[in-house]
């Protein structure tokens, strides 16, 4: 078993499960189209399931189970991830030695809590979407969770008396570090490291504007509305910001939820413009960038086609369109 990315001929990726004989895990498959198309997912949000429903189907297969009724017994799929190691669970087929897992006194474990819990979860959805389809028995529900109060849960969280939800059956105690942000000093240092101004905007862009690196590869110069007043541009927010809009790029960056409409409306400081603003400059002296409508372009690959381009005696018209980074 393993996961394997599939283009369709509109150009949109998914990823999907291959059995050992390279054969289309058909359940699996389903789940992941779903999770594609039905929910409006990433691309690497199909990778990061595919994975999971991997390792589940391959430890069925090598244990003997069937992986609908296998819910029952998640409990040894837990022990078989927690000390596993990758010749006894991967991919690769392993011999019969190579495929057990004999944990001893002391044994250290070869993946954290918080990966077995991220397996976990993938592993009830795509139960659950069997369920749903009628290709895993319904009893596999009562396996999978319990029913619980939320005495448990965060104040916040909790409905007004007593309410009762659904909770895991099966859970991995996941340790819980503070978040470690980085300190305006180790920002400011990897600022004077950049060696060029759209590495500069790129390290203000996600410093100050909290951007994740999805959102801000897949910006796009109609995204970016660094004006007092972008009224002429037919919108309506205040001040300089710009705008995380969800679309399909062909450099696969993808942006999280977001509101519907226009995209979420981010605001800026004068810090994150005047580094747009250096960039802009920067990038018009590199041939051919005008022809990107992508905010981050790579300005050494724009300047490599160009040479490449004159090398063959051609005139000013781009071969093709820049790539994004």
């Amino acid at each position: 078993m393993r996961s394997f990315p599939v283009r369709l001929p509109s150009g949109t990726r998914y990823w999907t499960v291959l059995d050992e004989d390279l054969a289309v895990v058909a359940e699996a498959d389903a789940f992941l189209r779903h999770v594609r198309f039905g929910r409006d997912q990433a691309e690497l949000t199909t990778r990061t399931y595919a994975g999971h429903i991997a390792l589940f189907l391959r430890w069925c297969a090598r244990t003997g189970r069937d992986w609908r009724t296998a819910a029952e017994e998640l409990g040894l799929f837990v022990v078989w991830l927690r000390y596993g190691t990758k010749e006894a669970t991967g991919a690769d087929r392993p011999s019969t030695e190579a495929g057990l897992v004999l944990a001893g006194p002391g044994a250290e474990a070869v993946r954290k809590p918080a990966r077995i819990e991220n397996v976990l979860t993938g592993v009830r959805q795509f139960l659950l979407h069997g369920i749903t389809e009628k290709a895993v028995p319904s009893q596999v529900l009562a396996l999978l969770y319990e029913v619980a109060d939320d005495r448990d849960l965060p104040p916040e969280a909790r409905g007004e008396g007593m309410s009762y939800r659904m909770k895991a059956r099966h859970r991995v105690q996941v340790p819980r570090a503070p978040r470690d942000r980085a300190t305006d000093a180790e920002i400011v240092a990897l600022f004077l490291a950049c060696r060029c101004a759209r590495d500069r905007f790129i390290v203000l862009l996600l410093a100050r504007g909290g951007l994740r690196r999805g959102a801000a590869a897949g910006l796009r110069r109609q995204d970016v509305h660094f004006m007092p007043d972008s009224t002429a541009l037919g919108c309506h927010v205040a001040g300089s910001h710009l705008h995380v809009v969800r679309r399909e790029n062909p450099n696969g960056a993808w942006a999280k939820r977001q509101p519907p409409g226009s995209g979420q409306p981010v605001p800026v400081d004068v810090l994150v413009v005047r580094a747009y603003d250096q960039y802009v400059l920067e990038r018009m002296e590199r041939p051919h960038a005008r022809d990107s409508d992508f905010v981050l372009v790579n300005p050494q690959e724009l300047t490599d086609l160009h040479l490449r381009f004159e090398e063959r005696g051609g005139s000013s018209t781009p071969l093709g369109r820049p790539t994004a980074s």
